[in-house]
């Protein structure tokens, strides 16, 4: 049997899991699971599709995931603390783990966004978003920075 993925039969999720309103502006992304169609265990590798208007994720930094990103379709702006960049496809970036300065792509074109996802899986990370009260723990769920846990929410799109 080869070792190609079929992207018409990977995983594929829709939407977000974060709980209201963080929710709002990833609803409409969608990720095809290339690392776990192929069985990876050390990293995950995703293909995010973000149509115009929709984010990658909330504004985030992991503990103990290293992440890189590329941009293989489209544009899409990087929000840091250093502000904006516009990425077009071939540009990448890459966040070293422990680094505080949250990160996510915005789709701000009339155009789908496609970017390649790379990241870590180490246990024990957290990841921290800095402008909202929200927090993943390497544990299912998310919780206020307080550490009260989130209701448990059903993937949205």
């Amino acid at each position: 049997m080869g070792k190609k993925i079929d992207l018409a039969t990977a995983p594929t999720v829709k939407g977000t899991t974060y709980p209201p309103p963080f929710d709002e502006p990833c609803l409409k992304r969608s990720q095809i699971k290339l690392g776990d169609a192929a069985g990876l265990t050390q990293f995950g590798v995703n293909l995010c599709r973000l149509p115009p208007g929709t984010w990658s994720s909330q504004r985030h930094w992991h503990a103990r995931e290293d992440e890189l990103i590329v941009v293989m379709e489209g544009e899409v702006v990087l929000v840091t603390d250093s502000g904006e960049e516009i990425l077009k496809a071939g540009d990448s970036a890459g966040f070293k783990a422990g680094d505080r300065d949250g990160h996510h792509f915005q789709n701000r074109s009339k155009a789908d966004a496609v970017i390649l996802e790379i990241g870590t899986r180490v246990d024990g990370d957290t990841a921290y978003y800095p402008e909202i009260d929200l927090v993943s723990p390497n544990t299912p769920g998310y919780t206020h920075r307080d550490g009260t846990p989130y209701p448990e929410q059903q993937r949205r799109t």
